[in-house]
């Protein structure tokens, strides 16, 4: 009788466990949203640091990759450090130092003060994104991708906002007014300390290494296992590179092509990246229903046809296909995170900063090589050459399919 009580109380403890905490989802929703969005300020700003210091499309380039790289570099050690040594304060930390990065940016009267600014915002990003993704992983009650695209959805809103506020503040009052924006970055701290506390209550929900690979075990070798993960960072460069195209040149695109004004193509900039938002939660619940293969196939290769017309179409045209290109793209990232991380469990934070830092880095270097091309060639050249990257896509038939095998487990 004991024995069955005792077997009672570790189910229930344990279903307590699983159960989806959406009070520290949304919080963790609304500090990427915080975070994204000072992040968002650094391209937002480009057209008017590029005028003031008179800089040329590749040192624009040479500012996202710098921000980018360190990110990307730094993103899969922390991840790596905190699977074996979780640190629920490090959200606050990672803060500090984006904090530290806006108050240079606000000030920096030179181009390599503006490259250390960004450094500072990138590091920032480094520590928050690794951690914050294991978080969601563990008050997810299982729902994985659902807790891993509201987590995104946050972090696209917070992405689409810089532009709009770039537009509202920034150019009219000027770069000292980005200052102003560091009462986010105190506010992302207060959040992020409470969601710490309940971090440090409820370390039970990470599981070991062994317990996560016996519950969500993938009957895979080695060597498929790595020619997956491959295929996902072949098809994160795909997608990351095409974003750098608009998330960075854009506005440039629109006022050479079409002759805009800046605050005009800061407002198209923000239809577009309010677009990526809106379509993030897609992604993870319809991966969890009908497999996340599935959503990685339509969300790049469905990008294609609208992509390869872009170039070719008037102002209206190009603001509607860019609706569409960020509804389907935006759905890509979590199905790839979650479909990685049940590749390889038990490693949840050093996947997720593996592929968030890849993601940045693939941004960054992207950004950096398509500014060398616009100086050579031009802008709408640019974008005739990206059209053609989501067709990479295809790649990901070759991916197995996951969610099948588990069924044949079960």
């Amino acid at each position: 009788m004991e024995t069955v009580l005792e077997g009672e109380e570790k189910k229930t403890a344990q279903q307590v466990a699983e159960k989806t905490v959406f009070s520290v989802l949304i919080a963790l929703s609304f500090t990427h949203l915080l975070n994204d969005t000072i992040q968002s300020l650094i391209p937002a700003i480009y057209p008017m640091v590029k005028d003031s210091l008179r800089l040329s499309f590749s040192q624009v380039g040479l500012i996202t990759l710098t921000f980018q790289l360190s990110a990307s570099i730094l993103q899969p050690l922390v991840g790596l450090y905190t699977d074996k040594r979780p640190q629920p304060y490090s959200l606050a930390i990672g803060m500090g130092f984006t904090l530290l990065g806006l108050l240079c940016l606000a000030f920096a009267h030179s181009f390599a003060i503006v490259l250390v600014s960004v450094g500072l915002v990138g590091v920032g990003s480094a520590v928050f994104h690794p951690e914050a993704s294991r978080l969601a992983y563990m008050a997810s009650g299982g729902r994985h991708g659902m807790a891993q695209s509201l987590f995104q959805v946050g972090g696209n809103t917070g992405s689409s906002l810089g532009p709009l506020l770039a537009a509202a503040i920034i150019v009219p009052f000027g770069q000292y007014s980005i200052a102003w924006f560091s009462v986010i970055a105190l506010l992302a701290i207060g959040v992020m300390l409470r969601i710490s506390r309940w971090y440090l209550g409820n370390t039970h929900r990470i599981k070991p290494k062994k317990q996560a690979a016996q519950r969500e075990v993938v009957k895979l070798s080695k060597g498929k296992v790595f020619f997956a993960l491959f295929i996902l960072m072949v098809l994160i460069f795909s997608k990351y590179f095409y974003m750098a195209s608009l998330t960075s040149y854009y506005t440039f695109y629109l006022m050479d092509k079409f002759q805009v004004s800046v605050q005009n193509a800061q407002v198209f900039l923000f239809v577009f990246l309010f677009a990526i938002a809106a379509g993030t939660f897609i992604g993870g619940p319809v991966g969890d229903r009908i497999g996340r293969k599935y959503v990685i196939w339509i969300s790049i290769l469905g990008v294609a046809p609208f992509a390869l017309l872009m170039p070719h179409v008037n102002l209206f045209w190009t603001v509607i296909l860019s609706v569409f290109i960020g509804v389907i793209l935006s759905s890509a990232f979590s199905a790839i995170l979650v479909y990685a991380q049940e590749l390889v469990p038990g490693k949840v934070g050093m996947i997720a900063g593996l592929f968030f830092g890849f993601a940045f880095g693939m941004a960054g270097v992207g950004s950096a090589l398509l500014g060398e091309l616009a100086d050579r060639t031009s802008i709408n050249y640019v974008y005739q050459v990206c059209a053609y990257l989501p067709l990479i896509g295809l790649l990901t038939g070759l991916l197995p399919n996951i969610e099948g095998k588990k069924k044949q487990a079960a």
